[in-house]
């Protein structure tokens, strides 16, 4: 007893340091124990059957254009969501008012995602509506362009992680879309598990693959420090894996969109904090889960 005792003590002061090769144990880094959180979905059986959040708000997604199929390649337990492409899921702006973030808000989008699906502009999660004008807010992956910065020109990108924020709701002026963006550069290849995310901070759209900062050179961080766009009352749903399309007549009513866009594989959880984390944080939370994930896999399996 009195030898666990001297170690703790010597634990709490600071006292053994780390050897190299040695990494500072983060297990105790959670979605959830990182402060500033609106919600997070880890997308686990509940008793009711409903997609119910955890954190500051307690949101349930509904299921749009079927149910969607559960498979046991989970991240936070046993299971993940298995979206075919065409399937999404949904909360009324009028009940997710958390998530609404508007003004000066800073924002965080963080999710688990192994794609299966090659199409373009495969989106993950956000307030954006591309019909009506009403962006704000939104993270995607497989975009087919990237914009920099400096001159708000844009050239190819194949499979990488996108960061958006919208200050005019509609196309930015003077171009044809939202170029308001930052791209990782990262390929995401199919059938393999990424943590993607990005921060918003007033500062800069920074997009991160796998715990850290994807650089990529004026495309990411994407130097910007405008407000997030305020829909108002008749703004943005909060949606995830599709959002409203141009195409789209018969939004929210008709859930099976007609553009051939959206995400199609794997998504394993789903969170959204209220701040830009930090590199820290971020790195922290990808090592304690999908790290995590990945160090129980042997080689030899």
């Amino acid at each position: 007893m009195q030898l666990l005792a001297r170690l703790s003590l010597v634990v709490s002061l600071g006292l053994i340091h780390l050897l190299p090769g040695q990494s500072q144990d983060v297990s105790g880094t959670s979605p959830t124990s990182i402060p500033d959180l609106i919600t997070f979905w880890d997308f686990q059986p509940t008793n009711s059957g409903d997609h119910l959040s955890k954190g500051a708000a307690a949101y349930v997604l509904t299921e749009m254009n079927g149910p969607i199929q559960r498979t046991n390649d989970g991240i936070f337990g046993p299971s993940a969501l298995q979206i075919q492409r065409g399937q999404w899921l949904r909360i009324k702006r009028d009940d997710c008012p958390a998530l609404n973030r508007k003004g000066k808000d800073e924002v965080t989008v963080v999710a688990w995602i192994k794609r299966q699906s090659d199409n373009n502009w495969q989106y993950i999660a956000g307030m954006w509506n591309e019909r009506d004008a009403k962006r704000q807010y939104a993270l995607f992956s497989c975009g087919h362009k990237q914009t920099d910065y400096t001159t708000l020109n844009r050239i190819d990108a194949k499979n990488q992680p996108h960061g958006y924020v919208s200050d005019v709701g509609g196309a930015t002026p003077h171009r044809p879309y939202c170029f308001s963006y930052a791209t990782g550069k990262t390929t995401l290849n199919k059938d393999k598990w990424y943590m993607i995310a990005y921060t918003y901070d007033h500062k800069a759209i920074s997009v991160y693959t796998d715990g850290k900062l994807d650089q990529n050179g004026n495309y990411n961080p994407f130097y910007w420090d405008k407000p997030i766009f305020d829909g108002g009352d008749e703004g943005s749903d909060f949606t995830v894996a599709q959002r409203a399309l141009p195409a789209w007549p018969g939004y929210p009513e008709v859930e099976e969109p007609t553009h051939h866009e959206g995400f199609g594989g794997i998504m394993g959880g789903l969170a959204v904090y209220g701040r830009a984390l930090s590199a820290k944080e971020m790195q922290s939370l990808y090592e304690s889960t999908l790290g995590n994930k990945q160090n129980q896999i042997s080689p030899s399996s």
